[in-house]
């Protein structure tokens, strides 16, 4: 009888190929998107934030180099906050759904802790807002991370209450007493483009909720009236709202106009295609707040019409997914948290855009994914993952596979 043995290096081959597949199968299966849904809100949200870094790279790198001698100070510090927004979200997204519900309660009383902070020394100002803590060097917008508070905790309650929030009252409390009271924080630092988002948020988290929408009228006619006092209250409001209903002209240069003017201008001065990356006349400290509120501006004067339209078509494919994970799910929970995801980012995108055309008075919200700033980055990347996490467990699909594995 003969015996025939594999050459060693066949074996050890064949065995390098399975632990090769299975690593990769390992892979796929931690950091993979199960479904077509989780793969475009996935890709789509990476996208705009590679496309955010280039344009952080391009209108800040004067600025940059004026405040640090170097045109890579301000763009190296945005990497490394898409960096860990990135795990954070590819972390968040394998986590199991069930774990939010729990951690709902932790996460809004923690984040309002944090909002407190502002009001103590560890808080400072910019801009006129009193809206971050500085720790170690390091600097922190607590309010950002408040709104992915709110979209878990809001959805934690709705679902407890899925039943009984045909009532009034059941709908209303306890979310409207802990979503104002950490929107009032957020108010009392004079944060009113951060504010009008947080509504926004909570009232799209209640509408998706299935919250009937005549309950909604009484609640919103109430803010818009609040809202009268607090905009008088501030002769900066008054100002950008004065400029805003009756436009803004040459005249009025120096007199509250000068950002609006020259985002304007940015924008013309690209036409069609542009006047080539890299190459804005408005960043050479013409245009304040280039890299962040008015970057759409630097995008427009830089890539044109053509590269803001790509822009526009990314958030609207975004709110696509977003709004088809809403209509296919099936529980309450990844309903809700996505739908007052889907306001929070959307809604903040159209604010910030509809500022830089002119459409809106000036609020001062970033461009979500895009503009600079490490705490809205790092908050909009962990809501995505939180939503990947609970569509994942919510299709069938993945369900279905979690049956045949026993």
């Amino acid at each position: 009888m003969v015996t025939t043995t594999a050459p060693a290096s066949t074996t050890d081959g064949g065995r390098a190929e399975r632990t090769g597949r299975r690593a990769l199968v390992r892979v796929r299966s931690m950091f993979g998107a199960p479904t077509l849904n989780a793969a475009l809100l996935l890709g789509t949200t990476l996208f705009l934030v590679a496309f955010g870094l280039i344009m952080v790279l391009s209108s800040s790198s004067v600025e940059s180099y004026v405040a640090n001698a170097s045109f890579f100070t301000d763009f190296a510090k945005q990497g490394a906050f898409a960096a860990i927004g990135i795990v954070l979200m590819l972390l968040a997204a394998r986590l199991p759904a069930t774990i939010w519900q729990r951690l709902a309660w932790i996460g809004v009383g923690l984040g309002i802790a944090l909002q407190m902070l502002v009001f103590t020394p560890l808080g400072f100002g910019a801009n006129g807002n009193r809206n971050w803590i500085g720790i170690g060097g390091f600097s922190l917008q607590p309010s950002e991370f408040v709104k992915v508070a709110l979209c878990v905790w809001l959805a934690m309650i709705m679902t407890r209450k899925q039943k009984r929030i045909d009532s009034f009252w059941q709908a209303w409390i306890p979310a409207a007493p802990v979503a104002g009271l950490s929107i009032g924080l957020v108010l009392l630092g004079s944060d009113l483009g951060t504010v009008v988002i947080m509504v926004m948020l909570s009232f799209g988290a209640l509408w998706f909720a299935g919250v009937k929408w005549w309950h909604l009228l009484l609640p919103v006619a109430g803010l818009v009236l609040l809202a009268v006092p607090v905009v008088l209250s501030s002769p900066s409001r008054v100002r950008r709202i004065s400029a805003f209903v009756q436009g803004c002209t040459d005249a009025d240069y120096y007199s509250g106009c000068w950002q609006q003017l020259h985002g304007t201008w940015a924008l013309s001065a690209g036409g069609l295609f542009g006047v080539g990356l890299g190459n804005s006349r408005a960043k050479w400290s013409w245009l304040p707040e280039a890299d962040n509120d008015y970057i759409f501006a630097i995008i427009g004067e830089e890539l044109g019409l053509l590269g803001a339209a790509v822009v526009l078509a990314l958030f609207a494919l975004l709110a696509w997914t977003m709004l088809r994970i809403v209509r296919q799910a099936t529980l309450q929970m990844t309903r809700v948290v996505t739908g007052a995801a889907t306001v929070w980012l959307i809604g903040q995108a159209i604010v910030n855009i509809g500022v830089v055309l002119g459409l809106l008075p000036v609020l001062g919200v970033p461009l979500p994914f895009i503009s600079s700033g490490g705490s809205q980055l790092i908050a909009a990347l962990l809501i995505i993952g939180i939503v990947l996490s609970l569509e994942r467990v919510d299709n069938p699909r993945y369900r279905g596979e979690l049956s045949a594995r026993g």
